[in-house]
């Protein structure tokens, strides 16, 4: 039996969010276009996974009016014998308000070539720390209201940052990234001690950029499915996140097995003319 495989984990928070930019006046954010390449971490004897391979490219901008994520994820699962290889891609497009209130998102995910999921729609909040809606165009039209409280997966990333740089060690949060037609992920981070600029861009990859030489944390993710009754997470990240919203070697364990996300390619882009 094939173990599922769940998108989106690398943007906005993540993704992934994780990888999406910190919100203004949180950091100093830096625009930018990043590619990792993909491999398999880790594996359990009754996984059936024996490989995985591919690329991720996550392009964070900057408008007038918000930040810009853009995901493109190919991969390859091989599996033992028993099954053939599944080939896996997604593409993950948001945009951001500045100040945390509004998200659209679209994502789209193919299997072997084939459309397996479409996940599309905007929501908004009424102000921060209160709660919101959710408009869908796909896969169906549809809404759900937010809980007090809800982030969107920049300002989530913005208030990690903020949380680290004053030292403290634990943040739990509620966080809808539009990567599914669910409610908001409960999503728990354990931020480890500081790194300063040199030992970061020292421990975050082999890649050269002025980008890396930041301050930075060891980050640990846990996210959590928006059902109550369930106490165990959909997945967990871990990664090196520094204070300009950027994301070194990443690992994202699903239980069964884990892969790795290594930093390859790094670059700044341009800052809009407002």
């Amino acid at each position: 039996m094939r173990p599922s495989v769940k998108f989106g984990l690398l943007c906005a928070g993540t993704i992934g969010l994780v990888l999406a930019a910190a919100s203004a006046g949180a950091a100093d954010l830096a625009a930018n276009r990043a590619r990792y390449g993909v491999s398999l971490s880790s594996a359990k004897p009754d996984s059936g996974v024996v490989a995985v391979e591919g690329n991720m490219t996550v392009e964070t901008g900057e408008a007038c009016d918000g930040w810009t994520t853009e995901q493109r994820n190919k991969f390859t699962v091989h599996y033992t014998e028993d099954n053939p290889d599944l080939v896996l891609s997604a593409t993950f497009v948001s945009w951001e308000s500045k100040d945390g209130l509004r998200f659209r998102f679209s994502q789209r995910e193919l299997k072997n070539g084939e459309l397996d999921k479409e996940v599309s729609g905007e929501a908004q909040l009424t102000g921060k720390g209160q709660g919101g809606s959710v408009t869908f165009t796909k896969p169906s039209a549809s809404t759900l209201d937010l809980p007090a409280g809800a982030l969107f997966p920049t300002a989530h990333t913005g208030l990690l940052i903020e949380r680290a740089a004053a030292g403290e060690g634990f943040l739990a949060a509620k966080v809808f990234d539009g990567t599914n037609d669910d409610n908001a992920n409960d999503v728990t981070a354990v931020i480890g001690a500081p790194l300063n600029a040199e030992a970061t861009a020292t421990a975050t990859s082999k890649v050269k950029s002025p980008l890396l030489q930041r301050p930075s944390w060891r980050v640990h993710l846990a996210f959590f499915p928006a059902d109550i009754t369930v106490d165990k997470p959909d997945f967990e990240l871990t990664m090196r996140l520094l204070d300009n919203g950027i994301s070194g070697d990443t690992v994202l364990d699903y239980g069964d097995f884990a892969i790795k996300a290594k930093l390859d390619e790094i670059e700044s882009l341009p800052k809009p003319a407002c």
